[in-house]
Formats: C-alpha cells, sequence, structure tokens
C-alpha cells in the first residue's frame, strides 16, 4: 500500500540514528534525541492560495531538515516515516 500525501503535505523516511556511544558508555534509545533530517518519499500536490495551485519546491529524493517536534510519525511495512506540512521543512541539503 502506498501513501500518497494530500495538500502541501509531504511524507520524508527519517535518516538513521547510528548508535552513540559517550566513552565506553552507550546512549540507550531513550536518551537519544529523534533525527530532524530525512529523505522525502513524496509530495502532496501543493496548496492553493487566491484560487491558484501553488506547487511544493521540494522533490522526492531531497534531503531534507525538519523542524524537531513537527508532523505525525506513522509506520508502514515495519519502516517509519513523518508526514509534515511544507512549512516544517527548514532547508534542503545538497
Amino acid at each position: 500500500m502506498a501513501i500518497k500525501p494530500l495538500g502541501d503535505r509531504i511524507l520524508i523516511a527519517p535518516a538513521e540514528s547510528s548508535e552513540d556511544k559517550i566513552g565506553s558508555l552507550y546512549v540507550p534509545d531513550t536518551a537519544k534525541e529523534k533525527p530532524q533530517e530525512g529523505v522525502v518519499e513524496a509530495v502532496g500536490p501543493g496548496r492553493t492560495e487566491d484560487g491558484k495551485l501553488i506547487a511544493p519546491e521540494v522533490k522526492k529524493g531531497d534531503r531534507v531538515l525538519y523542524g524537531k517536534y513537527s508532523g505525525t510519525e506513522i509506520k508502514q511495512n515495519g519502516k517509519d516515516y513523518l508526514i509534515v506540512r511544507e512549512t516544517d521543512i527548514l532547508a534542503i541539503i545538497s
């Protein structure tokens, strides 16, 4: 089953967080911060302003930075995704 975002929403696959180690101690998952970087998997058609459709600036495959507490987390086929509004995306990483 494919996920198709609506409006100005973007589907992002968050970057995998690496296993952190401080000295000889491992940092547990519960103490780690959520990643704020990911890859765009799908893009909605855009938003409507004054009756005109404005296409999103991002496209599938772009690496992006997004706000720390942005979006809605979902799980599909055992993989984590995040659905955010285009305004929650802070930058495209090139």
